[in-house]
This record gives structure tokens, sequence and C-alpha cells, in this order.
């Protein structure tokens, strides 16, 4: 699991990002919070997780509709962001918590659904394996897992290469800033520091391994899939479709 050095150490990077990441990171990855958003279970009787919640993005749509929503974030500035807004606009509904994901800790079969937007590649990979249990663990019968991610590897296939010419490509444009982005992002990436994003078929196989059924994996962007998986047995929310 994660020590308590690493999670000071992500809290103090995505403080530092909270002013500018609705800006930069939500207009390119909004495809896939539709996608994921489209794909929850929701409205009143819903009880949604959302991992990584950041600026809020999936979780104030879903409370605004009546969900129930736990937020996480490990960065108390985008906490503190999630839940001004949500107290604007009068949500009893939406409980937003600081707290480092890998060290969340809920009852089983409690969660209709656990989602997460761009979050998880930033975790070592073991821990996003733990982390996939525990969520298997915590859904109830019927209930959703679905994450929405950068996934390539790391030039392995021919994918893999053209994913990270064209993100590159599109940095190299923006001029000396997006230099500098290419050779931090390129140590990140090379090292496996912050940066860890696997193969959407990896994901696949972490699902499946934590018990979970009906998994796929869908490209939403070029660099960017969404994999989901449900917990056997029971009804989805909102959803007329036994699970056996």
């Amino acid at each position: 699991m994660l020590s308590r050095a690493a999670a000071a150490v992500q809290r103090l990077v995505w403080t530092r990002r909270a002013s500018s990441w609705g800006h930069h990171g939500g207009v390119s990855v909004q495809p896939v919070v539709d996608e994921i958003l489209r794909q929850t279970p929701r409205g009143p009787g819903a009880h949604v997780l959302d991992i990584g919640c950041g600026t809020g993005t999936l979780a104030l749509p879903l409370a605004l509709q009546g969900t129930t929503v736990t937020a996480v974030d490990v960065s108390p500035a985008m906490t503190r962001g999630v839940r001004a807004l949500a107290e604007e606009a009068g949500l009893n509904n939406l409980t937003v918590v600081t707290a480092s994901a890998e060290l969340m800790r809920f009852p089983d079969q409690s969660l209709d659904a656990v989602i997460s937007n761009y979050a998880l590649h930033h975790l070592r990979d073991s821990d996003k394996q733990e982390l996939i249990r525990s969520a298997a663990r915590w859904l109830k019968p019927g209930g959703v897992l679905l994450v929405g991610d950068m996934m390539f590897g790391r030039g392995a296939t021919q994918q893999d290469r053209r994913i990270i010419a064209d993100k590159v490509r599109a940095l190299a444009r923006k001029g000396p800033g997006g230099w500098w982005r290419i050779a931090k992002n390129a140590a990140r990436f090379l090292l496996r520091v912050q940066e860890m994003p696997l193969p959407a078929a990896r994901w696949v196989r972490l699902l499946e391994e934590a018990g979970l059924v009906e998994v796929t994996a869908a490209p939403v962007l070029a660099e960017a899939s969404i994999v989901r998986g449900v917990r056997p047995g029971g009804w989805a929310v909102n959803s007329g479709v036994a699970r056996d």
C-alpha cells in the first residue's frame, strides 16, 4: 500500500496543480467525462464513489441529478473547490473527502458505482491492483466500476508508439512551454514517476482478476479508453437488466 510519505508527495503535487487543472485538463478529456457520466448509475437511490474527483467534473453533474456522491481527492485545494461549488448549488447529497485513493475504506457491497477519470495512472501498478480489488468488494451486486484514463504502454506496440508520437507533436506545437512539458513528462514516463499509465488490456485483466464480469475496454480518445466491469449478481441501479 501507499506509504504516508508517497501520499504526502501526491497531495503536494495536486495542490499545486489545482488552480490550472480545470482549464488544462478538463477540456481535452471532456469526451471521456461525457462517456463515464453516460454509463454511471444515477438519480435518487444510487450511491456513487468518485475517485480522484479533481474539480468535480463527474461528481457535481451526478449530484445535481439526485445521486448520492462521495467525491475523494488527495489535494485539499481540489476538495475545497468542489465543496464550495456544492455549497453554492445547495447540494446536500455530495460528500467531499480529502484522502489518498489507496487509503480509502468503504463497507463491502455499499456502492452502486465506483468511477474515476484521469486519476489512476498516477498510482503505482501494485496500488492500482489493490484499489481495483477493494472497489470490487465495495460494489453492490450489479454495481459498476468505470475507469476512464490514458491507457497505453511504454512503446512496445505500434499503437503505443503512435499515441506517444501524437502527444509529443501536440506539445511541440505549443512552443517552449510544450517542449518543457515533453522533457518533464518523458522523464516521469520512463522512470515511472507520477505518470504510470497501463494499456487497456492490462486494465481489463485487473478488473477480471478482481472478480468483475462483463469487462470491456472502449477507446474514447487517441490516448484514452474506458474500462467497465460489473460485480456479479443482483440488479444494476436504474437498469432493467438482471445480473446473474
